[in-house]
């Protein structure tokens, strides 16, 4: 995956209409469970931003919109959909946690992945 695809890939999974039904944030937000391999997808795009943006002194804003919404908004949902008595697949928390220390990761510039 090149960093464009994988840009796009992580505004796709948190812009939420109609048309993109399958999106991580709108899944979440219908208390759906993410696809197979959704989350691993992510990651992977997380990862290649990462490395493209290591030494960056600027990120967009629509990247920088898209990277908070899969930290927090995830998060929120995640939980609101606990507070409904969702039952959400067992590894989702642990994977919510991982995405948001990946975007840790791209706005500091250190990988955060090992360290907490």
């Amino acid at each position: 995956m090149d960093y464009k695809t994988a840009r796009n890939f992580v505004i796709n999974q948190t812009t939420i209409s109609d048309q993109n039904q399958d999106a991580f944030l709108v899944r979440l937000k219908s208390y759906k469970p993410p696809i197979p391999g959704q989350i691993t997808n992510i990651l992977l795009a997380l990862k290649m931003i990462f490395e493209r943006l290591r030494d960056a002194s600027t990120l967009d804003r629509e990247l920088v919109h898209a990277l908070y919404l899969l930290a927090y908004e995830s998060r929120e949902q995640f939980e609101a959909g606990r507070r409904a008595s969702v039952n959400w697949p067992p590894l989702l928390d642990e994977d919510l946690k991982r995405i948001a220390r990946v975007v840790e990761s791209i706005f500091s510039g250190i990988w955060q992945m090992n360290d907490k």
